[in-house]
């Protein structure tokens, strides 16, 4: 795929300019140790115009993940949702994936970063699991330990772990990898939170091992809204493989269905599970055709 061309703008350090007119320093701390924190953020074309979907949650997140590994963040965030609006303008974007990344200044200890830049792309990009209900298999990797690095914060670094799982589970004939925590507990797939159901139900695991994404917890207000209950808890794989139906969900896959985890098929129609439901409600939140945001 490619992600820009000749005439694609890009936002760096406080200036527009064209993508293949930038370059960045070879010996920066995030390209030799991936130490740098990013956001997947979505726009989409409304009745009401250009939308970025929950852009201040993003950026508040950013901020948060740049704190929790000591990386310094100067920036005033409603300046860059604004900066974010015009990138899109200028690239002529309407639904488009966006990619703010905060990246070190070269420095080769490991010690907190000298400096710090951050750069803004943006690309048109399909729901990234596709369309399709998913074939999700269990991964011999499992989630980083919380005691080793911030599970809760977005770091370059922290996805190689989710590379290795998903090149591993391709290769073994599935569509998605599905990590577990060092408990053995279900954690998330490698980009994505998952949810199951169970009797009318949805569980969710809870925080702790997980990127607690924003778009879980914009299927768990969808849930409130929609009087569907929603548990956040341990869950089992037995629980997982035992489950009535199950999804993933994150910006950029959005909401996905799962078909199998390994060799365990969901029987129930997707079209009849709660996953679909919750499916169709976000897509109709981010569009604006139905304000839940009004009510949650």
């Amino acid at each position: 795929m490619n992600y820009y061309n000749s005439n694609t703008i890009i936002y760096l350090d406080g200036k527009f300019d064209k993508a293949i007119n930038s370059s960045t320093d070879l010996y920066g701390q995030s390209l030799h140790y991936g130490y740098a924190a990013f956001e997947g953020i979505r726009a989409y074309k409304t009745h009401n115009g250009n939308r970025i979907f929950k852009a201040a949650a993003h950026f508040d997140r950013l901020e948060r993940s740049c704190q929790l590994a000591n990386i310094p963040f100067p920036w005033d965030k409603q300046e860059l949702i604004v900066a974010t609006y015009k990138l899109l303008q200028l690239n002529k974007l309407k639904d488009a994936y966006i990619r703010p990344l905060v990246f070190c200044h070269p420095n080769m200890k490991l010690n907190e970063p000298s400096g710090v830049s951050i750069l803004i792309c943006a690309w048109e990009w399909d729901a990234y699991s596709g369309s399709k209900l998913l074939n999700l298999g269990i991964s011999k990797y499992e989630r980083p330990n919380p005691k080793s690095t911030p599970m809760e914060a977005k770091l370059s670094g922290n996805y190689v772990n989710s590379i290795l799982a998903t090149t591993a589970a391709k290769a073994a004939g599935f569509d998605e990898a599905l990590l577990l925590d060092m408990n053995g507990l279900v954690a998330e797939a490698s980009g994505a939170n998952i949810f199951i159901e169970k009797d009318g139900k949805l569980y969710t695991p809870k925080t702790g091992n997980i990127l607690p994404g924003i778009t879980r917890t914009t299927v768990k207000e969808l849930c409130h809204v929609l009087d569907i209950e929603c548990i956040e808890k341990d869950i089992t794989v037995s629980e997982l493989k035992n489950a009535d139906g199950a999804f993933l969900c994150g910006t950029a896959t959005e909401i996905a269905g799962i078909a199998a985890i390994d060799d365990v098929v969901f029987r129930p129609l997707w079209r009849e599970s709660i996953g679909y439901t919750i499916q169709r409600a976000y897509k109709n939140l981010v569009l604006e055709k139905v304000n839940y945001e009004v009510i949650i």
